[in-house]
């Protein structure tokens, strides 16, 4: 089964790093890319650019609309994912578990739609 781990977290605590502590925060992500590379459950994954460079698509009575930025008012935004693929939802959670966002922020587990 695949899986999404999406990354939340308000832009406006995410932890303020020195050039040292970035450095380690990185080295932590690329561990634990490696990890579940190793362990044949990754797929695909990045990060997203700030919420303040999107962009959202209405299409409303065939006049499509964009406006700056999400289009719900939020206080996390996606950050980024990981694409896993999982024997099941425990696996799933295991994994969104480790990633280093969610000491901070919210991992949201999603199953990718199997529809036939």
């Amino acid at each position: 089964m695949k899986y999404m781990l999406l990354i939340y977290g308000n832009q406006s605590q995410a932890p303020s790093y020195s050039p040292e502590e970035f450095k380690a925060a990185a080295q932590e992500w690329q561990a634990l890319t490696s990890e579940m590379k190793a362990a044949g459950v990754l797929i695909d994954t990045n990060g997203l650019a700030p919420v303040t460079d999107a962009t959202s698509v209405r299409v409303r009575n065939g006049k499509t609309m964009l406006t700056d930025g999400p289009f719900a008012e939020t206080h996390e935004q996606l950050g980024g994912f990981y694409l896993v693929e999982c024997k099941d939802l425990d696996e799933a959670t295991s994994w969104a578990a480790k990633i280093p966002g969610a000491q901070w922020g919210t991992i949201e587990v999603r199953p990718l739609w199997n529809g036939a």
